[in-house]
């Protein structure tokens, strides 16, 4: 089923993310992990997750997530000191023989060697499949990260669009209602002439002449 999730993070949620997000560099993780988890576990999209992290959470953890890199690099230092103690003590290593087997002395001190230069190519190969897998993730990171800086973008262009639009309807509906306001004048003007040339007529006389010459008014 496809995450749909629209309501806006809360603060628990925003809390969640950046556990998740500095556990994650603490133990050597990528981001895109901490954002998948954190999208599994809010049905959200790790797209918006990532978001959410760079565009409002990270700000207010900017110390926490050097002292989570300082925690990871202090990691790897003992790992890798871990192996090369032990490296040092399968070099170290010698099986105890006769003296006088010379044969079996040197067959035995080969043994060690090649088992050495076998566990250092196990860690250096280990180490390069894992290089190589944070890399991937790491461009995969940097693709989702310029994506949604470029429909950041996009939505603040539309955005501006859109208040321009605003500002020229809000000045459409003033020039309509200063039209309708002079319309309203103009036609109590017309109304007002109207009735003042009812009023003349009916004060003006209306005379007739009679059959002597005289003239008389008629009567309305």
């Amino acid at each position: 089923m496809a995450k749909v999730r629209q309501d806006a993070w809360s603060h628990e949620d925003d809390l969640l993310l950046a556990e998740t997000v500095l556990r994650h560099i603490r133990q050597g993780s990528t981001q895109l992990n901490a954002f998948e988890e954190v999208g599994d576990k809010l049905n959200r999209t790790s797209a918006a997750c990532g978001f959410r992290w760079n565009a409002e959470v990270r700000q207010n953890y900017e110390q926490a997530v050097d002292i989570a890199k300082r925690q990871r690099k202090e990691n790897k230092r003992k790992q890798l000191l871990a192996q090369k103690k032990k490296i040092s003590q399968a070099q170290l290593y010698q099986p105890t023989v006769s003296v006088g087997d010379d044969k079996n002395t040197s067959s035995l001190t080969e043994q060690a060697v090649n088992s050495t230069q076998l566990l250092d190519l196990d860690h250096v190969i280990n180490f390069l499949i894992e290089l190589k897998h944070k890399n991937i993730q790491s461009n995969q990171q940097h693709a989702n990260y310029q994506k949604l800086e470029t429909e950041h973008r996009e939505l603040l262009n539309e955005n501006e669009q859109l208040k321009k639009q605003v500002k020229s309807l809000e000045k459409q509906v003033e020039t309509i209602q200063e039209d309708y306001q002079a319309f309203l004048q103009i036609m109590d003007r017309a109304r007002k002439m109207v009735v003042f040339e009812d009023d003349d007529d009916t004060k003006m006389p209306t005379f007739v002449m009679d059959k002597n010459g005289n003239l008389e008014q008629v009567a309305r």
